[in-house]
This record gives structure tokens, C-alpha cells and sequence, in this order.
């Protein structure tokens, strides 16, 4: 199918000649004498682009140009004109023409022209294809109450550029919430830039966030642009915002209250616009309570509060969940699907989730891993996710009641070795280091606990 362009011109004779060498280079070309006829055929045809004169009777180019963009936005709009001049050029790129050409026209410029509109169509359409794919990816799935009223919130939040403070738990997914709100957001096109107060040390917060000057400090060997510039015309996530410490703080207030700031080192005062979204699994205000966040600070971030439910608080979406990281283990192994029984979900439904979603999903990773087959049975859902109340008296009651030694021994480090796991969100290597034992120990173990 060929690109389709639209000619909108009132002199017969430009038109006759560029529709003529259009057609030989192998468009599809449409033609109007004036505005009026060309918003009809648009809102008709659709063209992929117009080539659009200035001077025109009735509505002229500039008019006509407004009224395609506010109803096609996607259309692309090459402006000609013999009385082109700067300001025409800048008040036409401004409503979103693609390019200008004067005339008399050069038909090298304009089929250079055109097929430069054409690649970056084709560019945008790329980018919306992959905005709309990321933003499917990163959907909050769920339909339980406190799902559903969550993206109603979000909906509403995203449309403005408001600052948002994100509150749950661990592993509930509020970085989620966070790149949701973004990218429904009129900044998706601009930067979204990730900050996890809580990984920066305390002596290097300051150049992370603000950047630094060649020389400002020992092993500053080249200039580098801290975290709030690069999100200049964007979003900031200032993840783990309770976990910053007061004297961080009260450098953020500061660059949030006034919007500017300097690197490390410099005294260039650099303008910075930012749409700011906080996240934290603290309560904030016993934590201003407790004299370790700023009350100022938080009434600066706390603008639209968005409270991200646990696990717990909406079990009925379990199904779902588990169904939908078994469809993304299935494509990430490059393997046939499995399923989980209905009796398994059951077990599943019924167990706390202190880890959340992350901890749900790392048990089904590791449930399409280490079971053979292409059904997760309840046999296969591990212990300590079937004995829901896993604390020392507990798992001590347990063990004390089995007579043969072995068995007790083996019941014990089972509950054991399945609860610091699951402390440590599923993370094999993790768990294993902080335990002192090898990794290939740790999974020969839970080989074993599965079969």
C-alpha cells in the first residue's frame, strides 16, 4: 500500500505538476483547492501527509493546519509558501507542521521532505506501538475492590501533574503504580528516571541527585549530571523516600520548593521542571513522630496519596496473578505452559503473603522450575505455604510432635530453610549467604522438599 499525501493548494498549475511527479514516485495522491475541502477529505481519507499552502482563500494554512492537528494529530503537515518568512516558519512548527518549503518548490526538497515526515511517522507509530505494549505489561492486575479503586485513582492522577506519594508494603508493587501513572501521563514521552534513596550512601545522595563539577571532590574526574536534571521536563521516583536521612532531606525540600538547584561544586544555578512521584513502605507520620522525617517534606510530596493494597487485602486476585506469571515463565523459558489445580490456588488463597505480589511471583517461578510436570498439584505447593502460622512456638509444636527423630530433624529444617526464603523474597543466593550455606546446598534442599 502507498503513503497517501493530500495537496492542498489554490493554484491549479502547482498542484496539476506536483501531483504529477508525486504519482510517478509511487504516492497516492488526493488534491483540494482551499481548507474547507481539505479538512472534508482528511476526516474522509485520512492521508498519511499534507502538503499544505499558506495563502490560501477562506481558511488559510495556519487555520487550516490548527484544525488538522486538533482532530489528526498523527497527520503530518508540510507547510509551502512563496511568503515564507521566520515568523510563519516558527508560529507553523509551533502548531506542529513537520517542515517548511518555499516556493518556487525544488522537487528534490520536497520528495526529501516527504519522506522525512513519512520516517518519522512511522517512528511515532513505532513508539506508540511500544508505549502501549510497555504500558500492558506494567498493568496493575486485578479485580478485586481494592484493585479496581486503585486504577480509578490512578486514571485520575496520570491525566494531571500532580505529585503523588505512593504507600504499601514491600513487594506490592508501588514502582509499578509509579511508571503506570507515567506512562498514561502527558510526560511518557519525557525521561522517567528511578531513585532509590535507600541504596545511595549518605556521602554520595547529593552528587547522585544533583550532579557534580569536574574536581568538586576527590575521584570527581569529569563532570556528571545528577538524577533531577536528567528528569528535567519528566518524572522522578524518589523510591524509599522514608528511608533518607534528615539532612538529605531538607536538601530535596529545598530544590522541590524552589525547582532549581547547583551541582556539587558549581555555582551555575540550573532551572529544573519535574514531575516528582514518592514511594515508601514507612508510615510517615509516626515517622514525624519520631522525629525521622521532615513534616514539611511530607506535606510537599503527600499532594494525592495513593495507598497500594497487600496481598492479603485482595486475595481474590491470586488466580489471576498466578496465571499471569505462569504465561510469563512460559515465555521467558521458551516452554509449554503449565497450570496450577484448583486445590493448590485454594492453599494458596489461604496463606498470609508477607512478601506480596513479589513473593507470589517468586513461588511460581520456582514452582515452574522444580516441578516436572505440567500441573502444580497441592502436593507440590511447599510446607511452610500450607502451615500459615510459621512462628518459632509453632514450627517447635510441630516438630516435638513427631516421634522418629529424623522425621522431627527433617520437618524443622524444612520449616526452617522456607521461612528464611521466604524473608528473603524467594531469592535462593540471598537466602544461602545470609545463612551460611552454599547455594547448591540451598537447592538441592528444596528439590527435595518439592518431590
Amino acid at each position: 500500500m502507498f503513503p497517501s499525501i493530500l495537496i492542498v493548494d489554490d493554484e491549479p498549475s502547482i498542484v496539476q505538476s506536483l501531483k504529477g511527479l508525486l504519482v510517478d514516485e509511487g504516492f497516492d495522491v488526493m488534491t483540494a483547492p482551499n481548507g474547507y475541502e481539505a479538512l472534508k477529505i482528511i476526516e474522509r481519507e485520512s492521508p498519511d501527509l499534507v502538503l499544505l499552502d499558506i495563502w490560501m482563500p477562506g481558511i488559510d494554512g495556519i487555520e487550516t493546519l490548527k484544525e488538522i492537528k486538533a482532530g489528526n494529530p498523527f497527520i503530518q503537515v508540510i507547510i509551502i509558501t512563496g511568503h515564507g518568512n521566520v515568523e510563519t516558519a516558527v508560529k507553523a512548527t509551533k502548531l506542529g507542521a513537520f517542515d517548511l518549503i518555499e516556493k518556487p518548490l525544488s522537487i528534490d526538497k520536497v520528495i526529501v521532505g516527504i519522506n522525512n515526515a513519512l520516517n518519522f511517522r512511522r517512528l511515532e507509530e513505532e513508539n506508540r506501538y511500544l508505549r502501549k505494549k510497555t504500558l500492558a505489561k506494567n498493568s496493575i492486575d486485578g479485580n478485586s475492590p481494592g484493585v479496581l479503586a486503585l486504577k480509578q485513582k490512578i486514571a485520575a492522577v496520570a491525566s494531571t501533574d500532580t505529585w503523588v506519594l505512593i504507600t504499601g508494603e514491600n513487594g506490592t508493587g508501588k514502582e509499578l503504580v509509579a511508571r503506570t501513572i507515567y506512562q498514561l501521563g502527558s510526560r511518557a514521552e519525557k525521561p522517567f528516571v528511578d531513585v532509590n534513596c535507600a541504596a545511595i550512601p549518605e556521602e554520595l545522595i547529593e552528587s547522585e541527585l544533583f550532579g557534580h563539577e569536574k574536581g568538586a571532590f576527590t575521584g570527581a574526574a569529569t563532570k556528571k549530571r545528577g538524577k533531577f536534571e536528567i528528569a528535567s521536563g519528566g518524572t522522578i521516583l524518589l523510591d524509599e523516600i522514608g528511608d533518607m536521612s534528615l539532612k538529605t532531606q531538607a536538601k530535596i525540600l529545598r530544590v522541590l520548593q524552589e525547582q532549581q538547584f547547583q551541582r556539587v561544586g558549581g555555582s551555575r544555578v540550573l532551572k529544573v521542571d519535574v514531575r516528582v512521584i514518592a514511594a515508601t513502605n514507612k508510615d510517615l507520620a509516626s515517622e514525624i513522630k519520631n522525629g525521622t522525617f521532615r513534616e514539611d517534606l511530607y506535606y510537599r510530596l503527600n499532594v494525592v496519596p495513593i495507598e497500594v493494597p497487600s496481598l492479603r487485602e485482595r486475595k481474590d486476585d491470586i488466580p489471576l496473578l498466578a496465571d499471569h506469571f505462569l504465561d510469563d515463565c512460559a515465555i521467558q523459558n521458551r516452554s509449554r505452559r503449565k497450570h496450577i489445580d484448583p486445590e493448590a490456588l485454594a492453599l494458596l488463597a489461604a496463606y498470609p503473603w508477607p512478601g506480596n505480589v513479589r513473593e507470589l511471583k517468586n513461588l511460581i517461578e520456582r514452582l515452574v522450575i522444580l516441578v516436572p510436570g505440567e500441573r502444580i498439584t497441592p502436593d507440590d505447593i511447599p510446607i511452610s505455604y500450607r502451615t500459615h502460622d510459621l512462628s518459632a512456638t509453632a514450627i517447635e509444636t510441630d516438630c516435638l510432635s513427631i516421634d522418629d527423630f529424623k522425621e522431627a530433624k527433617k520437618a524443622f529444617e524444612e520449616a526452617y530453610l522456607r521461612d528464611k526464603l521466604r524473608e528473603n523474597d524467594g531469592n535462593v543466593s540471598q537466602t544461602a549467604r545470609r545463612i551460611g550455606v552454599g547455594r547448591s546446598y540451598l537447592h538441592k534442599k528444596l528439590k527435595q522438599f518439592n518431590h
